[in-house]
């Protein structure tokens, strides 16, 4: 195919298998690279595993720890962790590649404007994990440390603390995307700010019955993933608003 690209660049159209063969190497490169930082962090596995402990720890009673249930734990319990880790360490190169492959379909004006919302999604999902592990972990557990009934013996199981702790850091780093799913929703035209601000009273249960089901049943981390999603919902309308006026006075073009 000989028509040049939308964006006016002079790029070929590629063909479906030319797009199937890129879309696999870019794979294999995202793959490559979070292996690689796999390998460099296994070795540090067990101590990784005891920094992620550390908030709960630390509010267990004198004469409790962490066990392990099951005899294969303390092994794959730290290496399914540090491969946790790795994909998350790798996340900008992973969003880099994916940013490769869907740029080429993209006008320039996108472009202009797609830049900062990749680096924003980064930033974004890296300050979700960092405020789950240093504010909504240390009050949450200290919370369901001392909620027992007296007589009860708190002795976590390493591998459900895990899972407990993944489920918390996908859904503070999804969360904290929101600013940037709420512009891509209006640049899109699948819906506009006047709507999404008329639908703020559903959004507003909807951040509440969310914080329900993805943390752990105490009201604290509950509270602690709904009020900060409903303040990134009314930033990314803000947001919004101030790249529509951006792009009113870049409308698209050739130049």
């Amino acid at each position: 195919m000989s028509e040049s690209n939308k964006d006016g660049s002079g790029e070929k159209d590629m063909p479906l298998i030319a797009h199937l063969l890129e879309l696999r190497d870019r794979l294999l490169r995202m793959v490559v690279a979070v292996l690689v930082v796999f390998v460099g962090l296994i070795y540090w596995a067990n101590d990784i595993y005891l920094m992620l402990s550390a908030p709960l720890i630390k509010h267990l009673p004198e004469s409790s720890s962490m066990i392990a249930t099951d005899i294969i734990s303390p092994f794959l319990t730290p290496f399914k962790m540090t491969a946790v880790l790795a994909v998350f360490a790798a996340m900008p190169y992973i969003l880099h590649q994916a940013w490769g492959f869907v740029s080429p379909g993209l006008y320039r004006h996108e472009k202009r404007f797609a830049y900062p919302l990749l680096f924003s999604s980064i930033m974004l999902f890296y300050c979700g994990l960092a405020f789950a592990y240093f504010v909504v972990f240390p009050l949450a557990w200290a919370f369901l440390t001392s909620a027992g009934p007296e007589g009860i013996k708190v002795l976590p199981d390493i591998s459900s603390y895990l899972s407990i702790v993944l489920k918390m850091f996908f859904a503070f780093g999804l969360a904290f995307e929101i600013p940037v799913a709420t512009i891509l929703m209006v640049w899109s035209g699948l819906t506009t700010v006047e709507s999404l601000k008329e639908k703020r009273p559903y959004v507003i249960v909807g951040v509440f019955v969310a914080g329900m089901l993805l943390t752990p049943p105490d009201v604290i981390s509950q509270i602690l993933l709904a009020i900060p999603m409903w303040i990134l919902f009314e930033l990314g309308l803000i947001f919004a608003v101030m790249g529509g006026k951006n792009k009113k006075d870049h409308p698209s073009s050739s130049d």
